[in-house]
């Protein structure tokens, strides 16, 4: 068909669902409401290891409003049939109040259920529970390792030998969680043998699959509601135990259950971005050509799942090194689950990698661009395949220019401003762009305004508003004519909203689906010899404002409403759907963080002055989000540099900071100057629509940059995140 003019793609508009969050009207899952609802707490166990001796639950029992505590005693079994596969491997997961065994500080023993929520916590105090302790393996420095996943391509240990520079480092990153506005909360009800549940959720039918299974239902028989998610990074990407808990509660008391995690459960009762050591040995000739790099990796996971992540791309495509062995060991542990956290693996990877290639630089004496430039590939070197877009040159190129790069005295501890030494930093970022089946559908009403729908969702970075000028456009509409909705298992499915994949997959099929329909309806009009588009060629008639005319004849015309009216039609209706191509090319997002930071010669207090992030991105369907991303994950880099740190207790596997008092996350006055660069231009190998992912990438890099900045202020490197003032004294 004739391409359509585009009045809201690459608009900086403002959310379409902004005045429904300002004013409260927007619904979390904590917000919905349900005849006879009850609530439900969760009793945490009080040791990290160990087994349950005794539960008293009498004094509970007894206060008026509650309704039932179900503990491993009294709770039914339930049948968990095979796992969907959410985000641990297939059988893994924690089975809720099953056994007597404790296999974490802070795992669910029991819950209580009653009619009130300050009831419910009230009673959830007086269950009493004695254990039989034993010693919990908390420690990652100490741990046994698993058998490692390797990759390996050319000899690093002979190249290593021969190389002319060889530097050999170790890096440690702690241990994050997510911290999201938005606590996890489930509100449960059964209706016979069908479940109901408005949940907090970054990926639909995948909730639904795993209740589904947990319970032994039919994946019909669940329903999943979330029209909206108060952030979630990652760790709303499954079902973690208090949503079993709130269901199976709700079966056995007969009547709706809301259970909404704590702050402090957060911590233990999801999951976050584990800790990890990072060993790095990198070998170059005289003029930085790398010639190898090797890397060994160990991760915590907990000893009942086996969680990984992407940890292992960035050190294989990044740079051109022929030679590079990778050793990847998952440390099992006595802890909850960790699990993906925004720039997931990667954001790890690139600490330790990027903060090699300043190390070398510095031992070289190059500007860390220069050497970034000089191993470029041309290709994917871990595949051979062609990229789709890398263009990292015209970002090295573009942010150095607008950071005013160049000027700097290269000398670590050259320049300072009062009491503050000041330094600069900049590092690469990269993540795959991925895109995967996805279906819409898109229905036009005979009053000219359109509703499509997915099952997707949207925890931040605006997919009710990008879906909305993407079907805008090509159903040749006003966006204010089209509703997109989301967030309903009933919906036709996409993927889980999480790894930078919802823009190019759901947008893809939403664009099919109003294409075809658009195509419905020209062809409709061209064979009504009632119409002024009668006998006109489909292919010369474009839409706009909801006016279908011949491109080059605008006054010959109908509008949508028009045309149904005449046909006798209420509605037209199609479907979208996005299959990726396969095409071989190697498709990945791409970043150049820069960064400038003060630091106190005397405190060891450092502040970051100003950030500027240059991306390579495809298509940007939204400007104005694309920096809500871009400076939303430039702020979690500054929290994972130089801030968040969760502290575990390893006597007795307790977290000691689980509140947002102790665990430290950037606040306003942490945040800088903040800028961002898009690369104009599309990929249409990543998507149909043009766009790559964009919210992971904007994260990757950033924590490297400033932890070379802060070497180049102090000229003291510090190789483990968060860096504290103690480190810098």
């Amino acid at each position: 068909m004739t391409p359509q003019p585009q009045a809201a793609v690459g608009a900086p508009l403002t959310r379409v669902d902004a005045r429904l969050k300002v004013t409260g009207q927007a619904r979390y899952a904590a917000d919905f409401d349900a005849d006879g609802l009850v609530h439900a707490v969760v009793v945490d166990s009080g040791i990290g290891l160990g087994r349950i001796t005794s539960v008293d639950t009498a004094a509970a029992l007894a206060l008026p409003g509650v309704l039932t505590v179900l503990t491993h005693l009294n709770a039914p079994r339930l049948p968990y049939g095979p796992n969907p596969g959410m985000a641990t491997p297939p059988g893994e997961r924690l089975h809720v109040l099953e056994d007597d065994r404790v296999r974490f500080h802070g795992q669910p023993v029991a819950v209580v259920v009653a009619t009130t929520l300050e009831t419910a916590r009230h009673a959830a105090r007086l269950v009493r529970v004695e254990y039989d302790a034993e010693l919990p393996s908390t420690d990652l420095s100490t741990a046994a390792d698993d058998t490692p996943v390797t990759y390996e391509r050319g000899d690093a240990e002979r190249a290593l030998q021969s190389a002319d520079v060889r530097l050999e480092l170790t890096y440690r990153t702690a241990r994050q969680h997510h911290n999201a506005m938005e606590p996890h909360a489930t509100v449960a009800r059964w209706d016979d043998d069908r479940l109901t549940v408005w949940q907090k959720t970054q990926w639909i039918h995948g909730a639904q699959a795993e209740l589904a299974a947990v319970f032994g239902l039919p994946e019909d028989a669940v329903h999943v509601v979330s029209p909206f998610v108060g952030g979630a990074f990652g760790n709303a990407s499954r079902i973690w135990p208090q949503g079993v808990m709130a269901a199976l509660a709700a079966r056995e008391v007969g009547r709706p259950v809301k259970l909404v995690l704590s702050r402090r459960q957060l911590y233990f009762g999801t999951g976050y971005r584990p800790g990890y050591e990072y060993q790095v040995r990198l070998g170059s000739d005289g003029q930085g050509r790398l010639t190898a790099m090797t890397h060994v990796m160990r991760a915590e996971t907990s000893r009942y799942e086996t969680f990984q992540d992407d940890i292992l791309s960035i050190g294989q495509m990044l740079y051109d090194v022929p030679a590079v062995t990778q050793d990847w060991r998952t440390v099992p542990l006595d802890v909850s689950t960790p699990t993906f956290m925004r720039g997931p693996g990667g954001a790890t990877a690139a600490y330790a990698v990027e903060s090699a290639m300043d190390e070398l630089a510095c031992e070289l004496g190059l500007d860390p661009i220069e050497l970034r430039l000089r191993n470029e590939p041309d290709r994917d070197p871990t595949s051979g395949l062609p990229f789709s877009t890398r263009r990292l040159r015209e970002c090295y190129a573009t942010g150095a220019r607008a950071f005013g790069w160049h000027p700097r005295d290269p000398k670590p501890r050259s320049t300072r401003d009062g009491d503050w030494l000041i330094g600069t930093g900049m590092a690469t970022g990269a993540h795959p762009s991925w895109s995967v089946t996805s279906l819409a559908h898109v229905r036009l009403d005979a009053d000219g305004t359109a509703v499509v729908q997915c099952a997707t969702s949207d925890m931040g970075p605006g997919t009710y508003t990008v879906m909305t000028q993407v079907a805008a456009d090509a159903l040749g509409l006003p966006v204010r004519a089209v509703r997109f909705e989301l967030g309903d298992s009933t919906m036709p499915p996409p993927v889980g909203h999480g790894g930078s994949m919802t823009t190019p997959s759901v947008g893809s099929a939403v664009q099919d689906g109003c294409v075809k329909l658009r195509g419905e309806a020209v062809a409709l009009a061209v064979k009504d010899e009632e119409s002024p588009l009668f006998g006109a060629a489909t292919d010369d008639v474009v839409v706009a404002d909801g006016r279908l005319y011949v491109r080059d004849e605008p006054a010959r015309g109908e509008t949508y409403r028009s045309l149904l009216a005449r046909s006798g039609r209420d509605r037209l209706e199609a479907d979208g759907e996005y299959v990726p191509a396969g095409l071989p090319f190697s498709t990945h997002s791409y970043s150049v963080t820069f960064a400038e930071v003060a630091v106190d010669a005397r405190l060891g207090l450092v502040r970051v002055r100003r950030m500027l992030g240059v991306y390579d991105v495809g298509r940007v369907i939204n400007p104005k989000l694309a920096d809500s991303q871009a400076i939303g994950g430039m702020i979690g880099g500054i929290g994972q540099a130089l801030l968040e740190h969760t502290v575990t207790d390893h006597r007795d596997g307790r977290i000691v900071n689980a509140n947002l008092a102790d665990y430290l996350v950037p606040v306003n006055a942490d945040i800088p100057d903040l800028k961002a660069i898009y690369l104009e231009g599309e990929d249409d190998k990543v998507a149909r629509i043009g766009a790559k992912g964009l919210g992971e990438v904007v994260h990757v890099g950033v924590a490297p940059a400033i932890a070379n900045a802060v070497f180049h202020a102090t000229g003291r490197r510090i190789r483990e995140l968060p860096i504290t003032a103690d480190a810098l004294l």
